[in-house]
């Protein structure tokens, strides 16, 4: 990961235009391509960001983020670097989840039809590059799906599943892979981001998973 804190106004060019005046900023730049631009406040959001596939050009004063797909643009205009500085972390672990999570994986998994008549399980736990997905199957059609499964269902567990579909999509053995995520509760935000995300959202039942109940999680 590196890190620099820069004096610097920054243009988003796409279907969207947004432009921050200069001021200092933290740049985060990851070892898995994305880009995101962070004030000293609003906790963990940036104010702007790019995700990967993208590549950052450095030029004289000008660094220019692209996006490989859709070719929008993160413009930084660098007027001064105040601290500049990069550290190998390594693979992450990933979140350790609480025992309902993980009792909700392993019955998930072990019960894959109640996402969908006809679906199969691949494997749990598949490993990749920036940590396992919960839960790799297919479904009736023989696509491959991969499910993230928490018991409150926020904004970073659908950033979460992004990072993993952007990944996965890059094996041409699994490709096209649809994403699914899984919790107790969902949030209407991430729902939101959810479905502008392509990915669809379950509301999972503990207690029916568990047999005691007959009914289903929904779709949506």
């Amino acid at each position: 990961m590196r890190l620099v804190i820069a004096r610097c106004s920054v243009d988003y060019v796409g279907r969207l235009t947004a432009h921050l005046p200069m001021a200092p900023r933290l740049i985060l730049i990851k070892a898995d391509g994305s880009v995101s631009i962070h004030a000293d406040d609003r906790a963990f959001k940036p104010l702007n960001w790019m995700n990967p596939p993208c590549k950052l050009r450095e030029d004289d004063g000008t660094w220019t983020v692209t996006h490989g797909k859709t070719g929008e643009k993160l413009i930084l205009t660098i007027e001064d670097v105040l601290h500049d500085s990069s550290h190998e972390l390594g693979v992450d672990p990933g979140l350790q989840k609480d025992g309902v999570e993980a009792h909700l994986q392993e019955l998930l998994a072990e019960h894959i039809t109640t996402l969908g008549d006809g679906w199969t399980l691949i494997r749990r736990e598949y490993m990749t590059a920036i940590g396992p997905v919960d839960i790799l199957c297919r479904d009736h059609l023989g696509g491959t799906v991969a499910v993230e499964i928490k018991r409150r269902g926020e904004i970073d567990g659908v950033e979460q599943l992004t990072r993993y579909l952007e990944l996965l999509n890059r094996d041409p053995l699994l490709t096209p892979v649809k994403g699914v995520f899984a919790a107790q509760e969902i949030k209407p935000q991430a729902r939101v981001l959810a479905a502008d995300r392509g990915i669809d959202c379950v509301t999972l039942d503990y207690d029916t998973l568990r047999g005691i109940e007959p009914e289903n999680p929904t779709l949506f």
